[in-house]
């Protein structure tokens, strides 16, 4: 930054009672030690070189502050704002007097008149006729010169048409060439040439605490720009992209809009904010670009994007949980429930795996995996590591294709057990459990297992409920009831102990504090 610019945000900074005094505690440090320099000193320097030596002092004080003028000038005409309109059926009026209300409130207030419906009366009134009516406003960007586009997904569905308008005025008709909903990715595809495109950036690259601004059209207000810095990277929120999370105000209409760095590069579309009354709170999300552009090639090439999938339901491991089973740190997936036939089912993996590994990347957390199984192309065979009662091992499993949308699943109603015969109390746990009988476990496709008839103490107070299954007891497999109340009693009651327990269809673990 040039030494003009530097003392021209000086200048701004002191327009306001609010920023001159916090100018004013910055500079308190450096004249308290200006006034400890011995006298002699002070009068040979002369009134030009004591100026002269507070300015060269005060200026690492503004020397870091960015100047975002020269990245809008070359980023913003790239970013485009986005109309769209859906297609519905009013009614419509041949009363004068009808239309000319309907302009007052178009031309006054942006909106039309709310429609009471279609009156009865002689033909020709009250018809029914198909209208364009706005649906919404949002931002997006260029990525190349021959018309391809990036938004977020939402923006445009539901959309009967699209219209992109540049800052230069011209306005298209945009045709959605495919939109992903699982990372809310969109391309447009304008019907022009030799337009103006960002440049992509690397993310890998990207650092919290890094200086990034945000162009778009909040409120339907084009070109705005925003700044703020990275607040933290691959923040997860249970979407299937993990965000960058950052403090540049976002707002709706900014959805879809470019994040952009001080070398000017994208490195993120602006998605979502943190918010409990629907405006920005201070908190916002934008998709990585090496997501995005992943997922854009795929829908440019083929308008879809093709994932891979495994078949199994999953869930955090607690530290609690990774402790008691010896597994060292929280990490990893917990295989809830496999699916029959998937490919998880045919290569081996089991309820109360811990997945902690996927084609050699580590699964830090939970939903590491289905963003690896989802990048893995359908067909291809690779290998899965679990922990598995103690132990790690690898299983080989070949990738399918991930659905387009994922049927829903029938809830399962557990099947109501007959009356155990010779139920088991275990006041160690405090459950009283009995054995299943054939029929039961072919119902719940188990091999074997306890089910839980009551609770009591150590065992209520760590979640476990009546018709509960545990399927293993500290590590050790239970096929049945004699085996549980063997293991039961070898525990040692000092310490904690893992169940691993099956309720419906989901498959999970609890720490049991005997003496608590």
């Amino acid at each position: 930054m040039s030494e003009h610019s530097s003392r021209t945000s000086v200048h701004k900074r002191s327009d306001s009672t609010p920023r001159s005094v916090a100018a004013l505690r910055w500079l308190a440090p450096l004249l308290t030690a200006a006034c400890l320099l011995p006298t002699p000193a002070l009068a040979q320097s002369g009134g030009a070189q004591a100026a002269a030596a507070q300015a060269g002092a005060a200026a690492p004080l503004v020397r870091g502050l960015p100047d975002f003028t020269e990245l809008v000038e070359q980023v913003g005409p790239a970013v485009v704002n986005i109309r769209t309109t859906a297609k519905a059926r009013t009614a419509r009026s041949d009363n004068p007097a009808d239309e000319e209300m309907q302009e007052f409130f178009r031309r006054f207030f942006g909106v039309p008149i709310p429609r009471q419906g279609p009156r009865q009366g002689p033909p020709g009134q009250g018809q029914s006729e198909e209208e364009a009516v706005p649906r919404g406003v949002g931002s997006g960007f260029i990525v190349s010169s021959d018309g391809f586009v990036m938004t977020n997904a939402h923006v445009v569905e539901g959309a009967d048409e699209v219209t992109v308008r540049l800052t230069d005025k011209r306005e298209f008709k945009a045709r959605v060439v495919g939109a992903d909903k699982r990372t809310d990715i969109a391309v447009l595809k304008l019907d022009a040439t030799g337009l103006p495109a960002v440049r992509l950036g690397d993310v890998s690259r990207l650092k919290v605490g890094e200086w990034v601004i945000a162009i778009g059209s909040p409120f339907d207000l084009d070109n705005t720009v925003t700044a703020g810095i990275v607040s933290a990277k691959a923040r997860d929120t249970g979407d299937l992209v993990p965000f960058i999370q950052t403090d540049v105000a976002i707002n709706p209409g900014n959805s879809g809009g470019p994040l952009i760095n001080l070398r000017g590069e994208v490195v993120g579309v602006n998605s979502q904010i943190y918010s409990r009354s629907g405006g920005y709170m201070g908190i916002s999300f934008a998709i990585p670009i090496d997501e995005a552009s992943r997922v854009a090639d795929q829908l440019r090439t083929s308008g879809r994007v093709v994932r891979g999938r495994i078949g199994v339901q999953i869930g955090e491991v607690t530290k609690d949980v990774a402790e008691s089973l010896g597994l060292g740190k929280a990490a990893g997936a917990l295989v809830r429930s496999v699916e029959d036939g998937s490919p998880a089912g045919k290569a081996g993996l089991e309820a109360g795996d811990i997945v902690t590994r996927f084609d050699g990347k580590p699964v830090e957390k939970w939903n590491d995996l289905p963003r690896l199984v989802g990048k893995t192309a359908p067909g291809t065979k690779t290998t899965i590591q679990v922990f598995r009662r103690g132990s790690m091992r690898d299983l080989s499993v070949t990738v399918a294709e991930l659905e387009a949308e994922a049927a829903a699943r029938p809830a399962s109603t557990e099947p109501a057990p007959a009356k155990p015969a010779a139920p088991a109390t275990v006041s160690l746990l405090g459950l009283t459990v009995s054995d299943l009988s054939a029929k039961q476990r072919e119902e719940l496709k188990v091999k074997g297992g306890v089910r839980v008839d009551a609770v009591d103490g150590a065992g209520g107070r760590a979640g476990l409920r009546e018709g509960d299954i545990i399927l293993a007891v500290a590590n050790t497999e239970i096929t049945n009831l004699r085996q549980f109340e063997a293991v039961v009693g070898k525990l040692d009651k000092s310490k904690p102990v893992n169940l691993l327990f099956r309720r419906g269809e989901w498959a999970q673990y609890a720490v049991i504090r005997p003496g608590k």
